[in-house]
């Protein structure tokens, strides 16, 4: 086992050493069209999919969050981006903001990409890659484990880490599979690094956690338990 975990380090580290950073890109909008997307300058540091916020500056003091963007393509030095629903600061006793993005207001691309969520199927692996990547921040797996066993949900879809990555703050999560290994965009699930790795030796079902109940429940009939890690992770990047 200890041979096979050595190669699937020994390719991370080669493509990536110990350092990936995603750095923060913040721009203006240029453009705002009617189909709910806008114009932005392109970066190397924009990847198609990757995902961030718009601030609207109310003064010289005063400046919120009103919308989520995605980056949709780029091409001939501009990105053209999507505007979503910002809830990920949701509270029930305020409203979510009224105002539509425009021409002025600015983006942050690559927002809360220092914080991942990880999936990884054991233990060994887990260590690994969060010492491997030393300037991200890894949401430890049994706070997932946790929400998914409260929830009665052993087979976590696209939703469920959605919710756990706005509940923590974090931009990415991060998946290891047999052979390979990605960063994806929290919310997109849209795939921003990928590189080979090696074999994987053995699976913790449905991700390594030390939370153990992760249990179904008769009534729940989407909680089915998981056959096949890898299959599932894979699908859930696919959707």
């Amino acid at each position: 086992m200890k041979k096979i975990l050595l190669s699937f380090v020994f390719a991370l580290n080669l493509l990536y050493g110990v350092n990936l950073n995603f750095k923060e890109y913040k721009t203006p909008i240029i453009d705002v069209e009617d189909d709910g997307t806008a114009t932005i300058v392109d970066a190397p540091d924009i990847v198609v999919g990757s995902s961030g916020v718009v601030v609207h500056k109310f003064s010289s003091n005063d400046s919120s969050i009103i919308a989520r963007v995605s980056v949709l393509e780029k091409n001939k030095g501009f990105a053209k981006i999507r505007f979503e629903v910002f809830d990920s600061l949701e509270q029930k006793a305020l409203p979510l903001p009224g105002i539509a993005p425009k021409s002025g207001d600015y983006v942050i691309l690559n927002f809360l990409y220092s914080r991942a969520v990880i999936v990884v199927p054991n233990k060994e692996i887990f260590d690994e890659i969060t010492n491997a990547f030393s300037g991200i921040t890894f949401i430890h797996p049994d706070i997932v484990g946790a929400y998914l066993s409260y929830e009665y949900k052993p087979n976590p879809s696209r939703d469920d880490f959605r919710k756990m990555c706005s509940k923590s703050a974090a931009g990415l999560i991060f998946i290891a599979m047999n052979n390979r290994g990605v960063f994806a965009d929290c919310q997109s699930f849209k795939v921003i690094k990928e590189f080979q790795t090696g074999e994987v030796e053995y699976y913790q079902l449905p991700f390594y956690t030390r939370v153990r109940d992760i249990d179904t429940i008769f009534f729940k009939l989407d909680s089915a338990h998981i056959n096949n890690y890898d299959a599932h992770y894979e699908r859930l990047l696919e959707e």
